[in-house]
């Protein structure tokens, strides 16, 4: 018959007794046994050495939704895994598993794991530990797993981890809890018409927007999670000629930039003056209120909304609580806020904040005809290939319909 003391300490840890050495000694371990001693329970008993599970956070802010591309289909988004022991432990392998059947459909470790871990506040001299996580910190696993076959309903994550060190190293597994997968991305139309577009700093693995977790009003969010610079170009790749320095050279500079949904205008920003094209150029500090320059976000339904950003000064064409139709013109593109020649930024969130949201895939129709290794190169053209319903991927060249 198990001893009350026993039961105690079962109900409390979640874990019964178990013989060996407990990989999370100190103030915890220290806790329990005062419980057993309190509870009045025999000297041998109260000496007894307990394993206890890995006491982490594993969590997902932002459940996914399937997002489809030119690659074939993917969830984009993050674990946050935060260690509540005082012990270090060191992140070995992540799986994520179909639920509740628990097959594995990806699994990161050793260097892909190591180029999926991000430490916010990490100094970066320590970044080659960064798979080592001591008590009271967090990692974050940035995930981008291809969907091959049906597409679960729900996933689980299994982290393994390993705690001590010499001989008393210990590996553990941590199962967690099950987060539901949505289907489908939101339908939407394009941002913006004619001419040859760049997906620059699109949805991709490593993306500058992609991996841009911020804290806003206390919580981190990555509102610009599959955000697109779109970069206007010519046949010749370029995104200007003449003078570099006038916005006016620019190919984007002026575009209209279209509604790309029905819905009703919930923010909108002006009076920012334009930047002079460069790196290091910007008219007015760059704020939480002035980082996307001007701006409109437009609820489109759904818990959807739609964020243009950069925008020309006195150009927009919507004031707060206009009712839009798609492909109706918001405003021209510009070179205002946290940018360095004119493009637009655009992103679709779940919340009506430039940051403080999540960032979710969109599906659209558009034409591929070239990919670029990256912003400011030589492009590949090729022949055009319709896409539909999908998500343009990072430095791939568009036109719209």
């Amino acid at each position: 018959m198990e001893s009350p003391a026993n039961r105690q300490l079962r109900q409390a840890g979640n874990a019964g007794p178990v013989k060996g050495t407990s990989p999370f000694a100190g103030p915890l371990f220290a806790l329990c046994l005062g419980v057993l001693i309190a509870a009045g329970a025999p000297a041998a008993v109260a000496q007894t050495s307990i394993s206890f599970p890995p006491f982490l956070e594993m969590r997902v802010p932002k459940p996914p939704t399937v997002a489809a591309s030119e690659k074939g289909p993917f969830l984009a988004y993050e674990v946050h895994v935060t260690n509540f022991t005082p012990q270090p432990v060191t992140l070995k392998k992540l799986e994520v598993m179909s639920s509740p059947d628990k097959q594995v459909i990806f699994t990161l470790s050793d260097s892909g794991l190591m180029r999926a871990v991000s430490r916010p506040g990490m100094a970066p001299a320590a970044q080659a530990e960064r798979l080592k996580v001591n008590g009271g910190m967090r990692a974050v696993v940035f995930l981008w797993v291809p969907v091959t076959g049906a597409t679960p309903k729900s996933i689980q994550h299994r982290l393994t981890i390993e705690t001590g060190t010499g001989d008393s190293v210990r590996t553990q597994t941590l199962d967690g809890a099950s987060v539901p997968v949505t289907a489908q991305a939101v339908a939407i139309g394009p941002p913006l018409r004619g001419g040859t577009w760049l997906a620059a700093n699109g949805p991709a693995d490593a993306s500058g927007h992609r991996r841009s977790l911020i804290p806003i009003s206390g919580t981190p969010a990555i509102a610009q999670r599959f955000a697109i610079d779109w970069v206007k170009v010519s046949d010749e790749d370029k995104t200007s000629k003449g003078d570099s320095l006038k916005n006016e050279s620019y190919y984007a500079e002026g575009v209209d930039a279209l509604a790309v949904a029905n819905g009703t205008v919930v923010e909108v920003k002006d009076s920012i003056p334009e930047n002079v094209p460069g790196i290091d150029s910007r008219a007015v500090p760059i704020t939480l209120e002035t980082v996307g320059g001007n701006h409109v976000i437009i609820d489109i339904g759904g818990g959807y909304y739609a964020f243009y950003a950069h925008l020309k000064p006195g150009s927009l064409k919507v004031k707060l609580g206009d009712k839009v139709t798609r492909g109706q013109v918001v405003g021209h593109v510009g070179n205002t806020g946290n940018s360095t020649e004119p493009h637009l930024h655009f992103h679709v969130a779940d919340a009506n904040s430039p940051l403080g949201s999540e960032g979710v895939p969109y599906r659209m129709d558009f034409e591929v005809f070239g990919h670029c290794a990256s912003f400011g190169t030589t492009c590949q053209r090729s022949a055009p290939v319709a896409r539909k319903g999908e998500v343009p991927l990072e430095n791939a060249l568009i036109r719209f319909p």
